[in-house]
């Protein structure tokens, strides 16, 4: 379980993030009203599915032995008729064979974050 803390006072919507180990600024960009002292949260979104996307492709990769040098993963995210889109293109390097390079794009399916962005997601909120 991981317990994520945000904070936001009064400078506008600069926003404090406290991870158990970590400390980030999330902020709207200025067109938003926002100062653009880090992320917005839409980002913060598709970099969870972007990094979680590389680090279980490398995690895979370096099991089965192969010869992935790098992953680069570039998710866009859009937001039309009420209705949520990401788009993420994975660029694999290194010398793999097709067949690696297929089971890779299966695996990327299979990332934590990406089969919770896929799947029905139960929000409990309470006032305290």
């Amino acid at each position: 379980m991981a317990t994520i803390t945000s904070i936001t006072g009064k400078d506008h919507y600069r926003t404090e993030v406290r991870t158990s180990a970590h400390q980030l600024v999330v902020d709207e960009p200025l067109g938003y009203g926002g100062k653009a002292l880090g992320p917005a949260p839409d980002e913060l979104l598709a970099s969870a599915l972007g990094s979680c996307t590389s680090i279980t492709l490398r995690m895979y990769a370096d099991r089965k032995g192969w010869p992935l040098e790098s992953v680069q993963t570039t998710v866009t995210l859009s937001r039309e008729s009420g209705r949520t889109e990401m788009t993420m293109d994975i660029v694999l390097d290194g010398p793999l064979d097709q067949e690696q390079r297929e089971r890779l794009l299966d695996i990327a399916h299979k990332c934590p974050v990406h089969v919770t962005l896929n799947q029905a997601v139960t929000i409990h909120t309470v006032l305290k």
